[in-house]
């Protein structure tokens, strides 16, 4: 049967998508064969003059104006400074192919446009720029305007820039459709801004500056194109290498993380968005509440989705700049070259403190620079060539330093001194040979006489700052942006999954509701840790003194007790904790202390529990969770115990986790050195931590209902993870009680907190048996499948990845690293990839013998899909059954239609479609047959 392409999207080794009809309405805006001004006119001072000029007239640096035609629009002239004019729209000559218009940039008062909109649908226009004022930000009759225009937008299928923004200019074809007074050169870097200010201060910064951009966008309102999207359409611009935003409202948060994600693989993504207040954190009820900070939050987002944030415009510039220059580096180590000590010690301040590091120079390195260096050199990095340089210095250590193994990127210093010539060395730098992956920063210190030099590294695209701290602080940032990406795309380690009582977890939760209550108690919180897996202490509960002594008795002593209540939430605050009590006395005591310490109405009774002796060798750590207005679930892990408020040791990431994430999230707190091990103690068991915490995040993904969780103390040691104390929080009434599993595609119309990324979808899982007889279980794609994808293509024959991609493959590729990632780490709102797991009835190792995809459209909603089976287990009906589980998981999530090309040759796959009931034709000028089915 072999393997077969669903679609020309996923011709490509790395499966991108790249669907026309996906881009096609935001190729309309940014790459229009005709554009429609409406309210395009000749007085002096207006919006729709500077538009009407900026296509028609003015040109840009390369001397360019746009080529494609413009159409004003105006019903009192006939023509515009010299140029037709039409009244109305609906009066542009038709084209024989195609609508009259592709863009309609509207510059008319608010009132008028959706009138101005409907007249666009009439005559077929799929794409506007809504340069408009007057909308949501006049108040509740702006915003009513604004419904009535994304409703018409939407019944015609037509997509928005807008409103009140300054517009959209492509360097690439000339087209500046904004009311700006310039466009850019031409570059490689994105920009895109909620504030129409910004823009035009960056293009004037961008033309001194020598910056090129490829696409320059103001989105206004975001009414209907959003981050999202852009950052799409971005992703699949060949032009494109790396998108700056400055945000001030993330709108569609999913949508952007989406995006986000998928695209920064690919190209940086740098984002200045100003902080938000903590003040709502402050009403928390549980500790994890008071901890989390909208900002921090984020913070947590952008390094999920492997985005760098800056905090300021001139960081905004800056990196632009950088990024738009040089190579992201591939390790945090700085190498410094300066003839001067005080600017190189700066230097690495600023790094180390950035969050980079100073290279240690390889012993080579440091024999071939005493050949060369005055005796007198540093002989360490910062490489100090000493006052007196001359060119010939300079430049050997400058190469030395760059072919370096230690070094990862470069900075070079220079400080005006009589026996230095500037401009010579800045020549020799600029024409040096750069290892690939190693980026260079130059810091010509000084004032106008230092100008000539800058100019010439700024030609040879080698950025240059005034002063070495901002420099060396940019490289981290730089480090930083690589490092993001590490984090998300490294293989994490396969762990075998744990049970999970999900229907104990059900009636617990139930119970509580039906009983009116929002808090669990202590013993509940357990018994839904323990149901998904999380190690935790045993504990009893004892309604009066006896049964509190006879609970002790049976758990052993030493023992805690502590307060049983389904109202108060912080025991130890009003005494409710009594621990280390070693005999029945010292219970009745604790039990009579506590039973006085609170209102009758509060008490009902107390939790005895096996007391914990913690080693010198084990920490109290804190698992959390609460929710984020924009985010939904955040995730919490850092020092734990009575202190955690005090000392503020946490760290913030977004459900779900996988092992790798879990560690970065570890590794972000202060206590991670002592997790380590410290002063002769030994690490604790930080695989075991990883795992709890992964555990609480699908606790956490799965149990929406739940608002806040603490687990604190956590206690971690070198044999032991273990919870000893928990609180939950659910959302109040009227919310009603979801199931624990609630189908993705309900998320939106629940009323609890949404997701901000898609968890993996355990709902897709069955097992199944072959026509051999064999057990397989069909489930999602997942990160820890690499070594079982890299397996699984290693061993696929060259005529089934032919017949799958409609060409070749070399083997190295198929399974490489940067392939192979792309195929597992999967977003779930995007695409469902399944794969066929079998236990190998010899060795007993896992495998996978087959993979399908299913690839949604976002446009129309449909879907293609792909299917890719071992040669040895063809013919054992397991295609069949994975594009049948495609066609469910289609019919589950909503999805109109299921498309697919298959290769003429491929009879078997060709059979199957057939017989799932798939409608085929031959595309002759494709030579592929075309099948569908409609869900």
């Amino acid at each position: 049967m072999g393997g077969l392409c669903a679609s020309s999207r996923l011709h490509c080794p790395l499966d991108t998508i790249m669907n026309e009809s996906t881009l096609s309405p935001l190729r309309k805006i940014f790459e229009p064969k005709s554009i429609a001004i409406i309210g395009a006119t000749e007085r002096e001072g207006t919006v729709g003059r500077a538009v009407l000029e900026n296509l028609c007239l003015k040109k840009d640096g390369a001397g360019r104006t746009y080529t494609g035609k413009v159409y004003p629009i105006n019903p009192k002239h006939s023509s515009l400074l010299g140029i037709p004019t039409y009244k109305s729209i609906a009066d542009v000559p038709a084209r024989s192919s195609g609508a009259r218009v592709d863009l309609a940039v509207i510059v008319t008062p608010a009132a008028s446009v959706p009138g101005i909109l409907r007249e666009c649908a009439a005559v077929g226009v799929r794409a506007a720029i809504i340069i408009s004022a007057g909308f949501k930000e006049i108040g509740p009759a702006g915003q009513a305007l604004e419904q009535e225009v994304l409703h018409i937008a939407r019944q015609a299928k037509m997509r928005l820039i807008g409103p009140n923004c300054l517009g959209v200019m492509n360097t690439l074809n000339g087209m500046n459709a904004t009311f700006a007074t310039a466009i850019p050169n031409a570059g490689n870097v994105a920009f895109i801004s909620q504030s129409g200010a910004l823009c035009t201060a960056i293009l004037d910064w961008s033309l001194r500056e020598n910056v090129g951009f490829s696409k320059f966008v103001s989105v206004g309102s975001m009414l209907d194109v959003g981050w999202g999207d852009l950052i799409d359409y971005l992703n699949e611009d060949t032009y494109t290498k790396s998108i700056l935003m400055y945000m001030e409202s993330i709108g569609d948060v999913r949508s952007f993380m989406s995006a986000a994600r998928e695209t920064a693989l690919n190209k940086p993504i740098i984002i200045m968005k100003p902080g938000v207040t903590e003040a709502a954190a402050k009403a928390a009820a549980s500790h994890t509440g008071s901890l989390v900070g909208s900002d921090d939050v984020l913070d947590a987002a952008f390094r999920r989705c492997g985005v760098l944030r800056v905090r300021s415009i001139t960081d905004l510039f800056h990196m632009a700049e950088v990024l738009a220059k040089q190579p992201r580096p591939l390790g945090p180590n700085l190498t410094i070259v300066t003839n001067a000590g005080g600017p190189g010690v700066i230097a690495s301040d600023a790094v180390i403190t950035s969050g980079g590091k100073i290279s240690t120079l390889a012993p080579d390195t440091l024999t071939a620079l005493n050949q060369v260096l005055p005796a007198a050199w540093s002989h360490n990095n910062p490489i100090d060539v000493l006052g007196d340089a001359d060119f010939e210095r300079y430049v050997a250590a400058t190469e030395m330093a760059l072919n370096d193994p230690n070094t990862d990127g470069l900075l070079v210093i220079l400080t005006p001194q009589a026996m230095t010539d500037p401009a010579k060395i800045a020549e020799a730098l600029a024409k040096a040979k750069k290892p690939p992956q190693k980026p260079i920063l130059a810091s010509w210190m000084g004032g106008s006489g230092m100008q000539i030099s800058r100019d010439i590294l700024n030609r040879a695209s080698i950025p240059t700052f005034d002063y070495p701290d901002v420099a060396a602080s940019h490289f981290a940032s730089m480090w930083q942006s690589t490092d993001n990406l590490n984090m998300l795309y490294a293989t994490p380690r396969y762990v075998e999954s744990q049970p999970i009582d999900r229907d104990a977890v059900k009636q617990l939760i139930t119970a509580a509701r039906h009983a009116g209550r929002t808090l669990l108690s202590e013993v509940e919180s357990k018994q839904l840790l323990a149901a998904y897996g999380l190690p935790t202490v045993r504990t009893v509960v004892a309604v009066n003194v006896d049964e509190a002594v006879q609970a002790a008795a049976e758990i052993g002593y030493p023992v805690v007790v502590k307060l049983h209540s389904h109202t108060i939430t912080h025991k130890t605050d009003i005494g409710g904790v009594k621990l280390n009590l070693r005999n029945a006395d010292a219970v009745r005591e604790a039990f009579a202390a506590i039973h006085a310490a609170v209102p009758a109405a509060d008490f009902l009774g107390v939790a005895v529990q096996q007391m914990v002796n913690k080693s010198d060798e084990s920490y109290e750590l804190i698992l959390g969770s609460s929710i984020d207005a924009q985010f939904g679930p955040v995730l919490l892990v850092g020092a734990g115990g009575q202190l955690v408020e005090v000392f503020k040791d946490r760290s913030l990431g977004l459900p779900p986790l996988n092992t790798n994430l879990a560690r970065r999230m570890i590794e972000r707190t202060r206590i991670y050195d002592a997790l380590k091990g410290v002063r002769g103690r030994r690490p604790v068991n930080l695989a075991a931590v990883e795992q709890a915490l992964v555990q609480f995040s699908q606790l956490v993904v799965e149990q929406r209902w739940i608002k806040e969780i603490d687990i604190n103390p956590l206690v971690v040691g070198p044999d032991c993870v273990i919870a000893l104390d928990a609180r939950v929080v659910l959302h109040p009434l009227p919310h009603p009680l979801p199931h624990p599993l609630p189908h993705p595609a309900s998320q939106t119309a629940a009323p609890l907190p949404r997701l901000a990324i898609r968890p993996y979808p355990h709902q897709y899982t069955w097992q199944w048996q072959d026509k051999m007889g064999e057990m397989l279980t069909i489930r999602p794609i997942s990160p820890e499948d690499e070594p079982l994808m890299r397996k699984f293509h290693a061993n696929v024959s060259e005529y089934s990845i032919y017949l799958r991609y409609f060409h070749a493959i070399a083997l190295a590729e198929r399974i490489s690293h940067e392939r192979l990632l792309r195929l597992c780490f999967v977003d779930y709102d995007r695409q469902i990839a399944l794969v066929v797991e079998r236990n190998h009835p010899s060795s007993g190792e896992r495998d996978i013998v087959g993979v399908g995809r299913l690839i949604k459209d976002s446009l129309d909603g449909s879907a293609e899909w792909a299917i890719l089976i071992s040669d040895q287990c063809q013919r054992h009906g397991i295609g069949s059954a994975l594009l049948s589980r495609l066609i469910d998981i289609g019919r589950a999530e909503g999805i109109p239609r299921l498309e697919a090309d298959i290769l003429p040759q491929n009879a078997g796959m060709r059979a199957v479609a057939q017989k799932l009931g798939f409608a085929s034709r031959y595309d002759p000028d494709e030579q592929v047959m075309r099948v569908t089915l409609d869900l």
